[in-house]
């Protein structure tokens, strides 16, 4: 799903559910090693607090060594933190992980990052303004292609609320009924549906679903075990994941509502569908950026940021990745997750350092972006962006 804030009207629009009340006062810190990070652990407090969500929880690596940080918990009610085997929708983060792909299948000489979009799904990015013989993988990848982003569709249309299963193409079709957003290679601006279109060039190059090739070529490799697609229309979460909530500040208390089982996995597909583990995704990102998932060359065209940022967030963006630079001098790459209920972040450096960050609720009165946002009046916001500067910047 989109990296960035938006309205929260899409989540609450879902939200048919039971409403968890509870006092402003928020639950026990959890802390992994308080002494060691302290400066980890405190940010994570000021930014559970700040968006006023349940739990936030931090996994970091660095080299072999693995650490976590937690505030709050994993569900309300409860007082078990999350930790680095807790699973949680993961949103965008999914993109890079199609990106690897497409970059794998480019290395294996199956798909060319320039050549264009029609030539591997002929007459599907066709019509309304679109002609897909001037659209390339790369600007798929990059988000330069000016096709517009399903998750944003005008008139009230919210496709949270469609009942699935449903295929890449018709989640594609979404965004395609949408004009423009600019002429390919004119601008970047982040949209949801080059990803699923790029899902949509995997299966019909491999001849099997995205969820296989994740699987084959990523996951099991790496031995990533607690990563996977869900099966579409399967919206449920295993016993002891993170619960995703929606927050309302009403009569001087915050309700939360859980709605980690109300959207389609398959809204998200190839582009925001997967559920993961901390664990699981700094060691993906770790061995990406060490060549272990694609080869150099490809991953250098990766790491390749365009010159015109993205207009919604200001970065500058790879080939499903996002390029940070660090207060500590060192520049990370990774890249932001939303899913409803769900708010999440990972990054990696090139020195062997990597972290991901998960918050389980989603305000409201706003969602915490790379540049920050209000959440009701509740002071200044700690954003995602902050912890991760925070965590791979923390030497303990």
């Amino acid at each position: 799903m989109r990296t960035k804030s938006r309205p929260a009207r899409w989540l609450l629009a879902t939200a048919s559910v039971a409403v968890v009340a509870a006092t402003v006062a928020l639950a026990p810190l959890a802390a992994a090693d308080p002494a060691t990070h302290a400066a980890t652990q405190d940010i994570a407090d000021r930014y559970r607090a700040s968006n006023q969500a349940p739990g936030v929880g931090v996994t970091v690596r660095n080299g072999a060594t693995m650490w976590t940080v937690a505030s709050g918990s994993r569900d309300v009610g409860s007082v078990s933190p999350i930790d680095a085997d807790t699973k949680a929708h993961i949103g965008s983060l999914t993109k890079t992980f199609t990106a690897a792909i497409v970059l794998q299948l480019v290395a294996e000489g199956k798909v060319q990052l320039d050549t264009s979009v029609e030539t591997y799904l002929p007459g599907v990015v066709d019509g309304n303004g679109y002609d897909g013989s001037k659209i390339s993988v790369r600007q798929l990848l990059n988000h330069t292609s000016g096709i517009a982003d399903y998750m944003t569709a005008q008139g009230g249309f919210n496709p949270l609320n469609q009942l699935g299963p449903h295929s890449l193409a018709e989640v594609a079709s979404w965004g395609l009924a949408q004009p423009p957003l600019f002429a390919p290679g004119k601008g970047c601006q982040y949209s949801d549906t080059n990803f699923i279109i790029a899902g949509m060039i995997i299966e019909k190059i491999t001849g099997n679903t995205y969820a296989q090739e994740v699987s084959s070529r990523i996951t099991t490799p790496l031995g990533l075990t607690n990563t996977y697609l869900p099966t579409p229309g399967d919206r449920s979460m295993p016993a002891g994941s993170e619960r995703g909530y929606v927050a309302q500040w009403f009569l001087g208390a915050y309700f939360w509502a859980d709605i980690s089982e109300i959207a389609e996995p398959s809204v998200g597909g190839s582009g925001g569908g997967l559920v993961s583990t901390g664990a699981d995704q700094t060691k993906f990102l770790q061995a990406l950026l060490a060549g272990q998932v694609v080869p150099q060359a490809q991953l250098a065209e990766m790491l390749t940021v365009g010159s015109i940022v993205d207009a919604a967030s200001g970065d500058y963006l790879g080939l499903g990745i996002v390029k940070f630079q660090l207060p500590c001098g060192e520049t990370a790459w990774g890249h932001y997750g939303l899913w409803p209920g769900y708010t999440s972040l990972v990054a990696a450096t090139a020195s062997g350092r990597s972290t991901f960050i998960t918050l389980n609720v989603t305000s409201t009165a706003g969602l915490s972006g790379g540049s920050g946002s209000g959440n009701g009046g509740n002071g200044a916001v700690i954003d995602r962006r902050e912890v991760m500067n925070t965590a791979l910047c923390d030497r303990g």
